[in-house]
């Protein structure tokens, strides 16, 4: 029995094929996802606790592996986390990123084209990338600088720049706050999704923010960096937690005794996948205009005009 196999046996309660230490080790990998795939979500233990319906308590217990496991309840942390409870009960997610979002493409084709697919999925179905759209969109968490460089470098090619999170709202006739709250995270991932799709569609030329858990949705990401020249605008643990201080606004360490724990958190989980941009730019102790003459270069050929019509036609 693999050990994907003997971990789904602990959701149904039956440990078999293994010694109690096998139990063990099994629960405590099981707490390690959860926790992995919170943080990539950027959810607190407090928000995931409210989205669920879990205590806090119980989530603590889980994600240090000492929790008694129940079918049910892991059914209802996933469908907060807007996943499948397999996507918890399997190793699917210590995949690459590619090697996810290579499966996922996998699993919209007819069966008959799985073989044929998996020698040829970049070369011959997967869409084109590399900025093709005149798109650029910078990716990161919160307080690496998205919103101030972004919006510079769209004056200074003077193209539009889009928030995606503002036109979700706009689309949905509501706040943030209220879209997770009526429609959760799924319904707010499924607006996330026709945003990006709007965005893109709408602008020859445009310069997008993203929100630093965009990542997390694999269908939305794979949209995203098939489409658009991607950037990531990174910066220390430390100058992201300033930042984001400086601006009010504690979100997703909001209620944590631990901001800086989770923080890194989140990094870790979410490195891999911001790690796919064409391009990476660290923002930590340099001035907005020297990061911004760096994005300025590497997004020209993408933003100029010229490019981005011949891209076009």
């Amino acid at each position: 029995m693999s050990k994907g196999e003997r971990l789904r046996t602990v959701a149904s309660g039956r440990a078999t094929g293994g010694t109690p230490q096998d139990f063990d080790d099994l629960v405590r990998a099981l707490g390690d996802r959860v926790k992995r795939l919170r943080a990539r979500r950027g959810m607190s233990r407090k928000v995931l606790s409210e989205q669920s319906g879990v205590s806090e308590r119980y989530l603590a217990q889980l994600e240090g592996g000492k929790a008694n496991v129940s079918f049910q309840v892991l059914l209802a942390i996933a469908g907060s986390m807007n996943i499948g409870i397999t996507d918890l009960l399997t190793d699917g997610n210590d995949d690459s990123p590619d090697l996810v979002l290579a499966k996922r493409f996998l699993d919209g084709l007819p069966a008959d084209q799985h073989a044929s697919a998996l020698a040829l999925l970049r070369d011959t179905f997967a869409p084109q990338r590399h900025g093709q759209t005149g798109a650029v969109a910078l990716i990161g968490l919160r307080g690496a600088g998205k919103t101030t460089l972004g919006q510079q470098l769209a004056a200074h090619y003077r193209v539009p720049f889009v928030r995606l999170g503002a036109l979700v709202e706009q689309t949905a006739g509501i706040d943030m706050a209220e879209i997770f709250l009526t429609m959760g995270q799924k319904g707010y991932r499924r607006l996330e999704h026709g945003a990006l799709q709007q965005a893109i569609a709408r602008h020859p030329r445009v310069v997008i923010e993203t929100g630093g858990s965009i990542v997390s949705e694999a269908r939305t990401f794979d949209l995203l960096i098939n489409s658009c020249f991607t950037v990531w605008l990174r910066a220390s643990p430390e100058e992201h937690m300033r930042r984001v201080m400086q601006q009010g606004d504690l979100r997703p360490m909001e209620g944590s005794r631990r901001a800086m724990e989770d923080l890194q958190a989140i990094l870790t989980a979410r490195a891999a996948f911001y790690g796919r941009a064409n391009a990476e730019i660290v923002t930590s102790g340099r001035s907005a205009r020297d990061c911004l003459q760096d994005l300025i270069a590497l997004t020209a050929p993408t933003l100029t005009a010229e490019t981005a019509n011949a891209a076009r036609e």
